[in-house]
């Protein structure tokens, strides 16, 4: 071989390169993500869910690629976006605490696997056969949102018993969960002899308002529906109620972690994981219709004393003792 020869080899060697680079790229699947928070607010639950997908053998940039569509509160942006997704042919959509997600996904395609988060029964909600063996192209986490109102808001009772009148806040734009709690609060508190005041907001002024009208209609506490956006607002919420003087139920520790006086829920991080577990089981080749539905197993309650004691409020150590966290 001549030194002009082997020059030339190396060139093109050198040209294919790349070319080898992108196609390996482009064969790699793609996971379209779908949250109602924004990337900067999920960061830790989106790490839960890369670890699930890393117990499966998947690393996001080197054999998979996540497109993540974040909602920012912005529900009427879904359907636009799993039609994207579903346009685009991605190898799985994931949505985790996502259940209008969830149902918007099974409602433009059959074909494509999705699994869900969500907060209510994913057989009544139509998105699977049996929780055993979903049967179509979708399985995920059963969250049990709804499952745990009559418990936080016991738990809210137990920690001001003297509180009668209770506002609950939800946000409308979230329909699926705003309807279960509309169902399923008013129930809840007629066992346990409460009143409560049903109170909308979409937006971080709407969220103002609310305060305004519970402390103008002298309610003696809140109770906060679980909703991606309210989540993203936890701080809001902390700062308006620690500025109004009122007990306020959260459904996830992180409204505690800022200053919110109690939650109790699911344990999210753990949910997201098991998303991306199944996501990566799926990539792997495992059928939805044949993984079945899992079911929250982890419920976290958390009260922060240093909160409880600026509202004049002494915690019973029955319910110190009861809690996951106790924040000081």
């Amino acid at each position: 071989m001549t030194r002009r020869e082997f020059i030339t080899l190396l060139g093109g060697a050198a040209a294919a390169w790349p070319l080898a680079a992108r196609a390996q790229q482009a064969a790699m699947p793609v996971v379209g993500f779908v949250n109602a928070r924004s990337a900067q607010d999920a960061a830790r639950y989106t790490a839960a869910f890369r670890k699930g997908l890393n117990e499966t053998g998947y690393v996001e940039g080197r054999n998979v690629t996540v497109e993540y569509q974040w909602l920012e509160g912005q529900y009427d942006r879904l359907p636009s976006l799993i039609d994207q997704l579903v346009r685009r042919r991605v190898a799985v959509i994931a949505t985790p605490a996502l259940t209008a997600g969830a149902q918007a996904a099974k409602a433009a395609t059959t074909t494509i696997p999705i699994v869900f988060g969500v907060a209510e029964d994913p057989v009544q909600l139509g998105l699977v056969a049996s929780l055993a063996r979903p049967g179509g192209n979708a399985t995920g986490i059963n969250i049990f949102t709804s499952e745990v109102v009559a418990k936080r808001l016991g738990l809210l009772h137990d920690l001001v018993p003297k509180a009668v009148r209770v506002a609950v806040l939800i946000n409308p734009a979230n329909a699926p969960v705003a309807e279960t709690m509309l169902r399923e609060v008013p129930e809840a508190a007629r066992a346990i002899g409460l009143q409560i005041q049903v109170l909308n907001a979409s937006t971080s002024r709407e969220i103002e308002a609310a305060f305004a009208t519970l402390v103008r209609d002298r309610a003696d506490a809140l109770f906060v529906a679980p909703d991606g956006f309210f989540g993203s607002r936890r701080v809001q919420f902390a700062t308006l109620a620690a500025h109004h003087r009122v007990p306020a139920a959260y459904p996830l520790r992180e409204f505690v972690e800022v200053g919110g006086l109690m939650s109790y829920g699911t344990d999210f991080l753990d949910s997201w994981h098991q998303v991306g577990v199944y996501t990566g089981q799926i990539l792997k080749g495992a059928k939805p219709a044949d993984l079945p539905v899992l079911q929250s197993t982890k419920f976290e309650f958390a009260i922060n004393l240093q909160t409880a004691r600026a509202l004049g409020i002494e915690v019973p150590n029955s319910l110190q003792l009861l809690a996951d966290e106790v924040i000081e």
